[in-house]
């Protein structure tokens, strides 16, 4: 994944690297009076039951950042069954004139900072607003060059996933898209909850299930019946919507896991209030961990990055197997894309 600022002016200009400079500035957001929300009837919470599990992996399939395994604690909290969705994410804004990450122009020095030094001043045209959607091309490409299947979209938010042609008329149920670390932070304050910490999300992820690889347990994702809303087919130019969808689908449209929670695989990844480092699995943080002081991606260090959880729509065996339970992503916190999303904990009062 990758900073939205920087893939404004890099995907413009076609040179879509690794090569960020240095660590972004939260970006600022227009002022607005968050007032609390009233009950949730659209979105509702079930109560994961508190325990000890052991977080991360050691199989064939495991990353580096999943190691080494270890015991964790968490103490009990209540989890949105699903995703946040469109319907819900527009009752938020309209409560609260809440402008989004994406729907924000950005300022010439915030991207400059983010630029190899030496780069050229972007033009007007990389300063609008806009985020970065899923283009899939019509023929296989090289899988190591995001930028095949990634473009900035000026005008695209979550009002317009695909771009400005495009809206959420008939998609209330669909996760909302297009969010920042930022903007869910903010929604979060406004519903009375928080964001759920990496371990609270994997411990929910597993539903009771011990050393399972999936949410369902450790059938494989392609036999028996559709489990989860994956890519089917050959990324990321043929998708068989084998699942019954392309794209995103309505929350609640798989089978939950044995907490009741829905979509905690596959449809669009969701933010962690952690910040992301690879090396943090290390300190096996053991009691109620919230993650480490700050960020670090050794294939980005320049970019602090929090972490992201649960696979999207776009997850595939041949190119990212997210869905996995224990598979960590990371990317910037001012970061937009088609298939980010997120869900909402609140801790249990003692």
């Amino acid at each position: 994944m990758f900073s939205n600022a920087t893939a404004r002016w890099m995907l413009i200009s076609s040179l879509l690297s690794a090569a960020c400079a240095q660590q972004p500035a939260p970006v600022t957001k227009a002022t607005t009076t968050i007032t609390p929300a009233p009950g949730d009837a659209v979105n509702r919470m079930v109560l994961v039951p508190g325990g000890s599990f052991t977080m991360g992996a050691d199989d064939a399939d495991a990353r580096a950042d999943e190691r080494p395994r270890h015991e964790v604690y968490v103490d009990s909290f209540w989890m949105d069954e699903h995703e946040v969705t469109n319907e819900e994410f527009a009752a938020f804004v309209q409560a609260t004139g809440y402008v989004t990450t994406a729907e924000q122009p950005i300022s010439k020095e915030e991207l400059m900072q983010q630029l190899p030094p030496g780069s050229p001043e972007p033009d007007s045209s990389a300063l609008a607003p806009g985020s970065i959607v899923f283009t899939p091309p019509s023929q296989p490409v090289p899988l190591d060059n995001v930028s095949l299947w990634w473009s900035f979209i000026k005008g695209a938010s979550w009002q317009h996933p695909g771009g400005p042609a495009t809206d959420i008329k008939g998609k209330e149920n669909l996760p909302v898209v297009h969010i920042s670390w930022y903007d869910a932070q903010a929604f979060a304050k406004w519903a009375g909850k928080r964001l759920p910490t990496e371990a609270e999300w994997e411990y929910a992820a597993r539903g009771g299930l011990k050393d399972q690889p999936f949410p369902w347990g450790g059938e494989p994702l392609a036999t028996g019946k559709v489990k989860a809303n994956t890519w089917n087919g050959h990324f990321p130019y043929e998708n068989t919507q084998t699942d019954g969808y392309f794209g995103s689908a309505p929350v609640k449209s798989y089978a939950p896991n044995g907490y009741g929670l829905y979509d905690m695989a596959g449809n669009v990844w969701e933010w962690c209030a952690d910040w992301y480092d690879s090396r943090y699995y290390a300190q096996k943080a053991q009691q109620n961990p919230q993650g480490p002081a700050g960020g670090y991606d050794p294939d980005d260090p320049a970019i602090a990055k929090h972490t992201i959880r649960g696979g999207s729509f776009m997850c595939t065996d041949e190119y990212c197997s997210g869905y996995r339970v224990t598979a960590r992503m990371k990317t910037s916190p001012e970061s937009g894309l088609e298939n980010l999303g997120f869900r909402c904990v609140k801790s249990i009062a003692k």
